[in-house]
């Protein structure tokens, strides 16, 4: 079994700590996030943008004050936010320091990281450290998810179905001719773009797979000519959800639909394990993906 699919694995009960952490009264790192009404920009690179625009749109939503995400690289310069949060794995990854030594002084800073002593904890004023969800691989999987999760139950949410439908998604057989697919494209609304971004990420990091995602409601208008006999279109959501008449218009192209109708993070891991089953299949190594290093670090 490689590291990667041994962190797969080990995510529901990363989840169950990390929902049991936030909710601590007494929790420095909970204490160290944004509070209600504040005006908040998250950012990260890769992975971590795509958390970022999930935890944006789930605050901002749920009445938690505005709330914009932004790779390291794009912020805006001169935007007035009460608070930066910046996610971080490695807390090594070049544009999220530079940012926030611009910011230091000017805006409040917390960067959420799994390694503690990183040099992100000099320039950030306040840290939230998940290190028991780190990881050895290249490919981020455990660490993005409970970082989420965290986030999730820091804004209030219920999440104690979460680490059982983890353990499904780890347990059960992937879905019917999805291995044999040459396409995927991925779909999600709300905070579920996000997560629909990072599968998309997930495979082609892992497998080298052609993929695509899109906002659900993006898809009819151009995304679907893709869609077609031997591809997946994947939806992260309730069944129900799905627009009306969306399943039928798939149908006709003769494409797939997959909705599996869990939290969409239950459904990612899902994604995680079919990228490393192509992987395996198309005799590549998932623990060393081409052309990645664990953290970018420029000159």
């Amino acid at each position: 079994m490689s590291r990667t699919e041994i962190e797969i694995a080990s995510q529901p009960e990363c989840w169950q700590r990390a929902v049991a952490l936030a909710r601590r009264p007494d929790s420095p790192s909970a204490a160290s996030l944004p509070r209600p009404g504040e005006r908040v920009a998250v950012v990260g690179c890769g992975t971590s943008w795509f958390i970022a625009q999930a935890y944006a749109a789930l605050r901002e939503s749920g009445g938690h004050g505005e709330t914009d995400a932004f790779p390291a690289s794009e912020m805006p310069a001169g935007r007035a936010y009460d608070r930066v949060v910046a996610l971080t794995r490695s807390g090594t990854t070049t544009e999220v320091l530079q940012l926030l030594r611009r910011l230091r002084g000017h805006t409040p800073t917390t960067a959420v990281t799994a390694v503690p002593r990183s040099p992100v904890t000099g320039p950030a004023d306040a840290v939230v450290l998940l290190d028991f969800a780190d990881e050895t691989s290249v490919v981020q999987t455990r660490f993005a998810s409970t970082e989420l999760v965290f986030l999730r139950a820091h804004l209030g949410e219920d999440l104690g179905h979460l680490p059982r439908q983890g353990r499904s998604a780890v347990d059960e057989p992937l879905p019917a001719r999805v291995l044999d697919a040459e396409q995927f494209t991925f779909l999600g609304q709300s905070w579920a773009y996000g997560i629909a971004q990072e599968a998309a990420m997930k495979m082609r990091e892992a497998a080298g797979a052609w993929t695509e995602a899109y906002p659900v409601m993006e898809y009819r208008h151009g995304p679907i000519s893709v869609t077609g006999p031997g591809r997946v279109a994947w939806w992260f959501g309730d069944p129900a959800a799905l627009p009306a008449g969306l399943a039928d218009d798939i149908a006709h192209t003769g494409g797939q639909l997959v909705a599996l109708g869990r939290d969409p993070l239950s459904d990612l891991v899902m994604v995680q394990r079919l990228a490393v089953a192509l992987a395996s299949a198309r005799g590549m190594d998932p623990d060393n993906p081409r052309h990645l290093t664990r953290s970018v670090i420029l000159a």
